[in-house]
């Protein structure tokens, strides 16, 4: 029997530097399965490479983020040739600046997550590429926190571990919710709708294939005393159907009845009518996901030349921008845990055509103020204290 009243006394506790909930971080798969899957390869199979909406939303995101011109600067100057210019002007042997970048953007808008590794890690990598996100693992730590990636590729894994001051690769993830290691995706949040434009098109694809017109209805008025057609009428009739009177070449085509047969078309009922506006409904609603302007996807709608330039305007201010600052911002990071130097790498807002019109009224307004310090309006307008072209 436990004596209760001769417990030892307890150690006193060590304390540790970590997360109090690093240790009870959660791990979710995915939810339940509605319509199409919902995993990472199913969604991109069904949302991007099979539906030209999401297609074109994620190229478009990813090809202006990546067009970009980028600076790279400190708290003193800003510099026209470091190190770091020149491994983002030529990540590696393959690839240029905008190729990586879009490779590196478009896995974050399917996926949720965007993965670069680093080859070569003295002061800085020698390369940089980017991972596919569905062939990547995170590997989580005692402390809750990622101590490794793992990375499969035909059944071969291979595992990055991550240093105490710096990690091989770099993560790059938006926002979920309800999961400590991996992003959600727009595709994840706008699932619904790809399944809804997805089956509107080939209900589209298999109307064209009946000649664009309705289905209609064989009725039987009885000959010779018949109320029924016979087995080998009723087989015969199908055959005959199907082979000369289906299908796109079969258009037009005068149907032979005889033996008491009459056709009856049927109308478009008001469902099938509401079709194309349930598609572009749908569209409108996987644009939404994305942030991407309805009209710039040229999906129906108001759309003026004014309405366009605002929409542009809007798509650059609320969309790319934000997503090429984050993503840069987390890069400029990692590699400042390798060289040791803190840098910072930003978009140049002053080199994005669709925001001129912005800028231009900014650096009026700043230049107007006279009772701001040069210091004051050069931090304003986001420039280092330094003039440009003090760098290294």
């Amino acid at each position: 029997m436990f004596d209760f009243l001769n417990r030892k006394p307890k150690p006193p506790a060590i304390a540790v530097k970590a997360s109090a909930s690093g240790r009870i971080m959660a791990m979710p798969g995915a939810g339940r399965v509605a319509w199409s899957p919902r995993d990472v390869v199913s969604l991109t199979r069904t949302g991007f490479l099979a539906n030209p909406i999401g297609y074109r939303a994620v190229k478009l995101i990813a090809e202006a983020a990546a067009a970009i011109p980028l600076i790279v600067q400190d708290d003193d100057q800003r510099y026209d040739h470091h190190p770091v210019q020149a491994l983002l002007a030529r990540p590696n042997a393959a690839q240029g600046r905008a190729e990586l970048l879009e490779s590196l953007f478009g896995q974050l808008l399917l996926t949720g997550n965007g993965y670069l590794e680093a080859v070569g890690t003295s002061d800085l990598p020698a390369e940089m590429h980017v991972l596919r996100s569905d062939r990547m693992a995170v590997i989580p730590g005692p402390d809750g926190w990622p101590a490794g990636y793992e990375y499969t590729v035909d059944g071969r894994k291979h595992r990055f571990a991550c240093a105490e001051n710096h990690s091989p690769i770099c993560h790059v993830k938006s926002f979920h919710p309800q999961d400590d290691h991996y992003g959600f995706s727009a595709l994840q949040a706008c699932a619904a709708a790809i399944d809804v434009h997805n089956a509107a098109a080939r209900w589209s694809k298999a109307l064209l294939d009946n000649a664009a017109r309705p289905s209609g209805a064989m009725i039987y008025r009885g000959a010779d005393g018949q109320s029924a057609l016979t087995q080998d009428q009723y087989h015969r009739l199908i055959d005959e159907m199907e082979t000369q009177h289906q299908g796109a070449r079969n258009a037009g085509r005068p149907m032979l009845l005889e033996g008491g047969l009459d056709w009856k078309p049927m109308g478009f009922s008001p469902s099938d009518m509401e079709f194309q506006q349930t598609k572009a409904a749908a569209a409108r609603e996987i644009a939404i996901a994305f942030g991407v302007p309805p009209m710039l996807l040229g999906i129906p709608g108001d759309a003026t030349y004014a309405n366009y330039q605002e929409a542009n305007r809007a798509f650059y201010r609320l969309t790319v921008l934000p997503l090429a600052t984050r993503v840069s911002s987390v890069i400029a990071d990692w590699l400042s845990d390798f060289s040791g130097e803190r840098i910072e790498i930003r978009p140049d807002k002053d080199q994005i055509p669709a925001l001129s019109q912005e800028r231009d009224s900014l650096w009026q307004r700043v230049g107007a103020a006279t009772f701001l310090t040069d210091a004051e309006k050069r931090s304003l307008l986001g420039l280092p204290a330094q003039e440009v072209g003090h760098g290294h």
